[in-house]
């Protein structure tokens, strides 16, 4: 059978073909080890765990304190989209019996890191993870996108304007499902609704 050479893409972003890396398109290996040293939490114990990019992963280089001696578990990794993220869920969240998931996705769904993305693919991904953590009695917090004006990475993308309305459809969610919404967004955006260049530096 030949293969449409459109096909042929979508088969090679998804990891169905084209060697190891392709493999692990969601990047489950990344905290294999680390997940299987993690003890089961204790019974008084408030394990959070955070999902997310780089921006989640981050916060262990610029801010190690905030989890030091606390049950705190960093599960972002850098460049990740929802789709990604939705894969390793369980692995990453699921199987770590948190009682809290703090979930910060979404800007590199709207830079295409993994392909074109609606808002509606994003937020659906959004919805799905915050689905299987409520299924699986798992307290939900779901963040605001940070904004962005541009991408250093993608300079010929326009996300300001798609942050703002994918905001809100997450907080139209939590609010619906009683999720807390933790609002990053309205604290970080300058007039541009972009960071402001002393966050930036």
């Amino acid at each position: 059978m030949k293969i449409k050479p459109t096909l042929l893409a979508l088969l090679m972003g998804l990891g169905i073909i084209n060697g190891i890396k392709g493999q692990d398109w969601p990047n489950i290996s990344q905290f294999q080890e680390d997940n299987a040293k993690l003890a089961k939490p204790t019974a008084n114990e408030n394990r959070v765990v955070f999902m997310g990019n780089s921006i989640t992963i981050g916060w262990i280089n610029s801010r190690p304190e905030f989890f030091v001696d606390k049950p705190y578990v960093n599960r972002g990794i850098s460049g990740q989209t929802t789709p990604q993220m939705l894969v390793r869920f369980r692995p990453d969240v699921i199987n770590l019996e948190p009682k809290v998931v703090v979930l910060l996705a979404g800007t590199n769904d709207i830079a295409g890191n993994t392909g074109p993305s609606t808002l509606e693919m994003i937020i659906d991904n959004i919805k799905s993870m915050a689905d299987l953590a409520t299924a699986n009695g798992i307290k939900v917090i779901l963040s605001s996108t940070l904004p962005a004006y541009k991408y250093p990475w993608k300079p010929e993308m326009q996300p300001a304007q798609k942050i703002v309305d994918l905001n809100k459809m997450i907080k139209a969610y939590a609010e619906e499902k009683g999720h807390i919404y933790l609002d990053y967004f309205s604290a970080m955006a300058d007039e541009r609704n972009g960071l402001p260049k002393k966050i930036c530096q």
